[in-house]
């Protein structure tokens, strides 16, 4: 019996890493439909508007269902494909952390993801103002996991395990430096990157590669000083 799910996908877009991660990290199968947004333009066409009213990749159809908006499909994917509740947090108050992380990726998405998008298929924009906005939403972010890392946390909403805020607020940063924004200056936030690429099921892709082996000294975890 085929996969229900397809997702119609452009490989350099962040916004479908997001989703093909998703996908990964839950060993669910699918079928991939190439979409040549750049330079083709596929998403505009009328064959592709049929799928997607508003012309958005991704898009995934989940049957007769289809959902086109990134965060979204991280959130369907979770409600319906994982019974342990463990990457959309039942408990109340760790869905309201989760969604809030969720609103940080979509402005980092605004800011450092619109500077890429300027810097590799000529969008049209402000890239200093999106720089300073990006390295803006990378200090509240390192800021974030630092204290998170002193309280025994690993990841963006406090618990044992990662979320699919981890997964939305993860590509923008780690593509970040294609659109000259630096992550030198954020320790903490390049320590998480690396515990969210050593998740099991990881999956690469261009920009974006596996994390080393994980050290186990105490070198791993920040000085008592900030």
């Amino acid at each position: 019996m085929p996969p229900s799910l397809t997702l119609y996908d452009f490989e350099l877009s962040a916004d479908c890493y997001k989703a093909r991660l998703m996908l990964a990290l839950l060993g669910l199968a699918h079928v991939s439909v190439p979409i040549d947004v750049y330079p083709g333009r596929e998403h505009e066409a009328n064959a592709y508007r049929r799928i997607s009213a508003a012309g958005r990749v991704p898009a995934l159809a989940d049957g007769d269902r289809v959902v086109d908006e990134p965060t979204a499909i991280l959130r369907h994917l979770a409600e319906t494909r994982d019974p342990s509740g463990r990457w959309y947090p039942r408990d109340p108050l760790r869905r309201a952390e989760t969604d809030r992380w969720l609103a940080v990726a979509e402005s980092l998405g605004a800011s450092a993801g619109a500077a890429r998008l300027h810097e590799n298929f000529f969008v049209p924009a402000d890239a200093a103002a999106l720089r300073a906005a990006a390295h803006r939403e990378f200090r509240r972010l390192d800021e974030h996991l630092w204290f998170a890392e002193r309280a025994g946390d690993d990841w963006l909403v406090p618990g044992a395990d990662a979320t699919i805020a981890d997964v939305a607020c993860l590509p923008d940063v780690l593509l970040s430096e294609e659109g000259g924004i630096g992550r030198i200056d954020y320790p903490a936030v390049r320590r998480w990157t690396d515990r969210v690429r050593r998740l099991p099921g990881f999956v690469p892709m261009s920009g974006v590669f596996p994390a080393a082996p994980a050290r186990t000294d105490a070198a791993v975890r920040p000085p008592d000083v900030r």
